[in-house]
């Protein structure tokens, strides 16, 4: 793929069909199609000249810096997973793996697989209790951890029993801590030189590893992926683009989402670099390492968005202006060219006139457009190290003034769409075929199909509905729950989404809701809405509630006040509550509040607060930010309910619209 990375090539480019040389043949496989296991990758690349002696892994910020070439990572894989087999370790087994992204997780990952055995992954960071729920939950019967602060966390209520040993990735040595048998990182590798490797039969439907997620009840399921679930993503991510041996890609997504994951084990397999970066230092590695790929959440892209802005906002006046102006322009030029490539996603079919009418203004708007780019463009690209080919997307939609101004400025989002039970990838937007706003034609060995959500009947294209998948990166099932494996599962072998979305006559996919409740926010959290609202109705003061915030920052929540709670409450503070639409009757002494008062508003504040963090498994996330009192109540009459008494989510979205796009505004 030699797509240009900044907005002004030539002329002709601008004016173009999307299609074209640099499209991707999506039957062409890659080394890895007849593979039978992820681990196969690491044996196939260290056999390579070309890829060998790479650098496979690098981590700047470890102290000292890790470098590991693409023949020592296969070593070490090789005798972390014979160390396993020493200790006596067998081929199905399972073992928890706590940690965050690092070299040691990876090989410690591959050294499981590569051992037999299915490993069982989450942040170090998560919640104690979590971490108890899935070690117990998952069968394991032993336990790698990020660091010793990591096992102390637990390790009172490990159970030596069922857990028989525990793996500091660290090097750190537990002390004080007797019953459980603990070994460091290097002690299993130093193991495994010892010890050859014994072969394991393994093949694409051996279960690879549980990847826990969240529930509607909040509980978490074991998502159950095999080897060919996970070598899907591998082999068909090619249709989408086809990476260098020796491309840098920067790595700051968690690996123990499924997303950052597959993403690594693809890029891997065309011998790229992985730079390891965080949150602290993203900006100043992607100038220094000047990476290639990245993949990240939408709040990663407003982050650097809001950078961009805040220069812009500290230059003189005049400067400002002049940028301004380019960005507008430059708006102009990206709409026309969405309208004669056919790229737009609110006019995919535009008349012969208005093409005709785009193709008029793109050649003068294409001379301001390259103008904006050698004078404004082409230093912002630098500042995220000026050599990214793409970069991509998931864990949320993102806002369309992020998906115009990266556009505008010459970085290719590729967003997406997939779920942890699908390993995760289901659909990805073609550099050739880009359409902001949507998400992407499906990859190869992937079907999309749209139903109504109560009938199940097919719909054609451009209507909305419920989201079906199948395909080969669809998960085993959830673990020890066949009840949810079969509700998500149809005998057929499509996978219920739970989103709600359209596909369009050339099959990009358009999620435009969500049918089940989950709600994701820009820094690609999971948020289950029903616990945090249970515990928020433990206030007296709260009737009803529904947690609002995909795509933001944060949650906010719409409320119905307890009037009768609240209006006792006034009187005790010597307030008299002024409801809307009700005659006031103040008297001379009280002091009149209505819902907006800053009284009024700062009570729910302190009952939210309070009731959010007093929560079992309370998390930052959780936090609800932005909120709007409403007098109305859900109920069967106004449609906002079922008969079952459950809120009707979507359509009090739409009822309230546009109150809940002004609580984040």
């Amino acid at each position: 793929m030699n797509r240009p990375t900044h907005s002004g090539s030539t002329l002709a480019s601008h004016i173009a069909a999307p299609s074209g040389s640099n499209r991707i043949s999506e039957s062409r496989p890659n080394d890895f199609s007849s593979a039978q296991s992820i681990p196969e990758i690491w044996a196939i690349a260290a056999q390579r000249k070309t890829v060998s002696n790479l650098i496979a892994l690098r981590d700047p910020h470890a102290k000292p810096e890790v470098i590991v070439t693409y023949a020592e990572l296969w070593q070490q894989i090789q005798q972390f997973a014979a160390g396993l087999q020493a200790l006596g370790f067998r081929e199905g087994e399972h073992i928890a793996l706590f940690s965050d992204n690092s070299p040691r997780w990876l090989i410690a990952d591959q050294g499981m697989m590569t051992a037999g055995i299915v490993n069982v992954v989450r942040s170090a960071q998560a919640d104690r209790d979590e971490l108890l729920f899935i070690l117990s939950d998952s069968d394991s019967v032993a336990i790698a951890v990020q660091d010793q602060a990591t096992l102390e966390k637990l390790y009172s209520d490990i159970d030596p029993g069922k857990i028989r040993l525990a793996i500091i990735l660290s090097d750190e040595v537990m002390e004080g801590g007797d019953r459980l048998k603990t070994l460091t990182f290097s002690q299993i590798l130093k193991l495994g030189a010892k010890h050859p490797l014994q072969p394991v039969n393994t093949n694409r439907d051996t279960l690879a590893t549980l990847m826990y997620t969240s529930g509607t009840s909040g509980t978490p399921k074991g998502v159950m992926l095999t080897q060919g679930n996970l070598l899907s993503q591998v082999t068909n991510a090619g249709a989408v683009a086809q990476p260098q041996p020796g491309e840098r890609v920067l790595s700051i997504l968690p690996i123990w989402h499924c997303y950052e994951r597959s993403f690594e084990y693809f890029i891997f397999s065309f011998g790229c670099t992985q730079i390891y970066t965080n949150i602290r230092q993203v900006k100043r590695d992607l100038k220094e390492f000047k990476p290639h790929y990245m993949v990240g959440v939408p709040r990663l892209w407003e982050s650097i968005y809001e950078g961009v802005q805040k220069q812009c906002r500290e230059q003189p006046a005049n400067k400002q202006q002049l940028v301004n102006f380019f960005l507008k322009t430059s708006q102009h030029y990206i709409d026309s060219r969405r309208t004669l490539q056919k790229l737009d996603l609110e006019n995919l079919n535009p008349s012969a006139a208005e093409r005709f009418s785009a193709g008029l203004k793109l050649p003068f708007l294409a001379l301001l457009h390259q103008l904006g780019n050698k004078l404004v463009y082409q230093k912002i690209r630098e500042g995220v190290g000026g050599h990214l080919k793409f970069v991509v997307s998931g864990g949320g939609s993102i806002a369309m003034h992020l998906e115009n101004f990266f556009e505008i400025v010459g970085i290719e989002i590729l967003g997406g769409y997939g779920l942890t039970e699908t390993s995760p990838i289901t659909h990805v937007r073609r550099p050739w075929r880009n359409i902001r706003g949507a998400d992407g034609q499906p990859i190869p060995q992937t079907e999309a199909r749209i139903v109504d959500p109560e009938t199940r009947q097919p719909l054609s294209a451009g209507q909305q509905g419920l989201v079906l998948i199948r395909g080969a990166q669809v998960m085993q099932g959830y673990y020890k729950n066949p009840q949810a494996t079969v509700k998500a599962i149809d005998s057929e072998g499509w996978f219920d989404t739970g989103d709600l979305g359209l596909v369009t006559v050339e099959d990009d996919l358009v999620i435009t809701g969500r049918a089940k409740d989950t709600i994701v926010l820009t820094n690609g959290e999971n948020i289950e809405p029903q616990p945090i609202e249970d515990a928020c109705l433990r206030s007296p003061y709260i009737d009803q509630i529904m947690l609002v915030g995909q795509d933001q920052r944060s949650l906010g929540a719409l409320i119905v006040p307890n009037l009768e709670a609240l209006e006792k409450w006034a009187i005790a503070q010597n307030f008299q509550l002024q409801l809307p639409n009700q005659e006031n009757t103040a008297s001379l002494d009280a002091t009149q509040v209505t819902l907006d008062s800053k009284q009024v508003q700062d009570l729910y504040r302190q009952e939210l607060t309070r009731e959010v963090k007093n929560r079992p498994g309370y998390r930052p996330d959780d936090r609800i930010g932005p909120f709007r009192l409403i007098t109305e109540s859900f109920s069967i009459e106004h449609g906002t309910m079922t008969q079952t008494l459950k809120i009707r989510r979507p359509v009090v979205m739409e009822r309230y619209r546009d109150m809940i796009d002004g609580m984040f505004v």
